[in-house]
C-alpha cells in the first residue's frame, strides 16, 4: 500500500490498476478528514462493484477498510461490474447504462454544499451517457475537499463502448482535478 498522503484540500483524483490500494488510500484520506474535522458535513459516494476473481475480492467498498461514521452521508450503489459481467457488448453497456441511473439518484439525493466528498470508483457511473463527468465533477467542486479514485488499467485500452466511454470519464476526471496521485500495481485495496 502506498503511504502517500492524500490532500486534504483541493481535488484529488487517486489511479491505478485493480489490488493497487485505491480504495485503501481512499479509506486512509477518509479518516484523516474526519480526525481532522469532523464526519459531519462529509458526502462518501460508493460506486464500486465487489467482485471475486480466482478467489480474490477486486474492488470492494471504502468500508472494508474503514467506518464510515453515522453523522456521513453514504450513498452506496450496489454496481454491476460491466466489462466483467457483460457477456457481449450489449449486455456491457445495459449494465453500465443501469449503474449510470441509479447513480444519477444517488448525486440527486447528496447533500448540497458538502465539507468535503470522497467518491469510490469514479467512473463506474460514468461509463455510460447517463452522468456526464462534469456532473460529477461540479458536485465534488462543492466542497473543500474532494478525493475520488478510479480504476486505471488494460481493460481500458479494449475498444468496446463501456471502455471507450471510461477512458473519456478518466481523462475529463485528470483535467478537472488539482491533482493526480497514479499507484503502481501489486498491492492490495
Amino acid at each position: 500500500m502506498s503511504n502517500r498522503q492524500v490532500p486534504l484540500t483541493g481535488s484529488t483524483l487517486i489511479v491505478g490498476p485493480s489490488q493497487a490500494g485505491k480504495t485503501r488510500l481512499t479509506a486512509r484520506a477518509l479518516d484523516a478528514w474526519i480526525d481532522r474535522n469532523g464526519a459531519a458535513g462529509v458526502a462518501v459516494l460508493e460506486f464500486a462493484p465487489e467482485v471475486e476473481r480466482d478467489g480474490t475480492l477486486l474492488g470492494g467498498r471504502l468500508d472494508r477498510f474503514t467506518t464510515i461514521p453515522d453523522d456521513a452521508w453514504h450513498g452506496i450503489l450496489d454496481a454491476h461490474a460491466p466489462r466483467t459481467v457483460g457477456e457481449s457488448e450489449a449486455e456491457a453497456a445495459a449494465l453500465a447504462a443501469d449503474n449510470a441511473a441509479r447513480a444519477a439518484r444517488l448525486l440527486d439525493a447528496a447533500p448540497d454544499d458538502p465539507a468535503a466528498v470522497f467518491v469510490n470508483d469514479a467512473t463506474i457511473p460514468l461509463q455510460a451517457e447517463v452522468i456526464t463527468p462534469h456532473r460529477l465533477v461540479a458536485y465534488c467542486e462543492q466542497a473543500p475537499c474532494a478525493i475520488l479514485n478510479a480504476y486505471e488499467g488494460e481493460s481500458l485500452g479494449t475498444d468496446d463502448p463501456v471502455s471507450r466511454r471510461e477512458r473519456l470519464a478518466l481523462a475529463t476526471l485528470r483535467k478537472r482535478v488539482n491533482e493526480t496521485i497514479s499507484l503502481p500495481s501489486a498491492t492490495r485495496g
